[in-house]
């Protein structure tokens, strides 16, 4: 297709293309909701079931763990290209929701942390299709497109926690409850009105002999690293905002739990700004640029918390929502980078490579984050850990600008 052709087509589907975006990221917003259900609910299982410090961090990892190994398999059979997306996408999240309602059967430590596992592996039908099936409506505005998909994940993410603090006078049950109907209602919608574009992909083939040439060649091994830095700090930033937002709302005698949750909703639902911004920038003044000025400042807010803790309660929240905004502002665009320095024939195993390790270090930075805490003596401080992860991304990012390769990326913007 000509540019002009693209273009002509692009005006003819705008309406079309923005309202099935539209209804992909409420299908998304709703399905993701199983996502941290557990998280938002952590304090009142930890004492339902009496987890010690493991179980308690395997609520959360065992989604992340359950979501690799559901993303690798998926991969490797090429089950995208197997199952309509529609298909796929709802019967996911449709598992996704008995999964999480199954929480409610007083199952023990073992029988929760697998029903997470299991939610984990559904989700991952949910996400990674959602993403390429956004794709084949946008040949222009991709970046914003993609954004706005990671964007509604983000509020998804987000929603747990603002069920927690509606339903605060009940207990924890509700909010399973709540997150599973949400679920169950993204599947349909994913039923009823997801169907592919005018600008399909060829088959992303997962080949296992080709994983060694995602760490050889430089720009995607840099593109990757910035990638792992990112993910050092997002997932166990979002996994552990409650706890920590909870011990410093008591530093600031703030006593209520409610608050703390309903802050952190506000404070992960802000991501969604950044994802648009992310993609709005990525589109105009490159992706390296985007992503490391996003590491920056997201890297500044984790070593700004702890100065914040004893408050004031303002600038501990503003800082808090820069921070929800920059942490997920970068993410679309990693993947974007890789499509665009990586062999096209194996574009599917750069991908796999790189969401794999990405979600498996989530796993590390979850488990250590609050022993962190316990070994410094209590939460302060204890985001200075995931520090390292986006200055050493931010670092990796602007390094590939530097390389010839990374003309490549956004239309010759790097």
């Amino acid at each position: 297709m000509s540019a002009a052709d693209d273009s002509q087509a692009g005006i003819a589907d705008d309406g079309e293309r923005w309202r099935v975006l539209s209804l992909l990221c409420l299908a998304v917003v709703l399905s993701l909701t199983t996502w941290f259900s557990a998280t938002a609910i952590l304090p009142e299982l930890k004492q339902e079931l009496a987890l010690g410090p493991d179980a308690e961090a395997w609520l959360t990892n065992g989604v992340q763990v359950g979501f690799v190994i559901g993303a690798l398999a998926a991969s490797m059979v090429n089950l995208p290209d197997l199952v309509r997306l529609s298909r796929l996408m709802a019967a996911a999240a449709f598992v996704a929701a008995l999964a999480n309602t199954s929480l409610l059967l007083n199952l023990g430590p073992g029988g929760v942390i697998a029903a997470r596992i299991v939610t984990g592996m559904a989700l991952a039908g949910v996400y990674p299709p959602a993403l390429k099936l956004v794709a084949t409506w946008f040949a222009r505005d991709r970046g914003l497109a993609l954004g706005a998909v990671i964007g509604a994940l983000t509020i998804g993410s987000a929603l747990p926690h603002l069920f927690r603090a509606i339903l605060t006078a009940l207990d924890w049950r509700p909010v399973v409850a709540a997150a599973s109907v949400a679920t169950a209602i993204g599947a349909l919608l994913f039923l009823l009105f997801a169907r592919e574009g005018p600008y399909p992909f060829g088959k992303a083939v997962f080949e296992p002999s080709r994983i060694g040439q995602v760490f050889r060649e430089r720009p995607l091994l840099l593109a990757n690293l910035g990638y792992l830095g990112h993910m050092w700090e997002l997932y166990a930033m979002w996994a552990w905002l409650l706890a920590y937002t909870r011990a410093a709302f008591e530093a600031q005698a703030i006593g209520s739990a409610a608050a703390a949750s309903l802050s952190t909703f506000f404070v992960v639902a802000s991501g969604i700004l950044g994802c648009l911004l992310g993609g709005y920038l990525s589109d105009r003044i490159g992706r390296t640029a985007t992503t490391a000025g996003m590491m920056i400042v997201s890297g500044s807010c984790a070593l700004l918390m702890g100065f914040l803790f004893p408050g004031p309660l303002w600038l501990f929240m503003l800082v808090a929502i820069i921070w929800g905004i920059s942490v997920i502002g970068d993410s679309a665009q990693f993947s974007a980078a890789v499509t665009e320095l990586g062999d096209r024939r194996f574009v599917g195993t750069a991908l796999s490579v790189q969401l794999g390790a990405g979600f498996a270090l989530t796993v590390l930075a979850i488990w250590l984050t609050p022993r962190f805490a316990d070994f410094i003596g209590g939460w302060r401080w204890a985001f200075l850990l995931l520090v390292p992860g986006p200055a050493l991304g931010a670092i990796a990012m602007l390094w590939l600008r530097n390389l010839p390769e990374s003309v490549k990326m956004a239309g010759g913007l790097r």
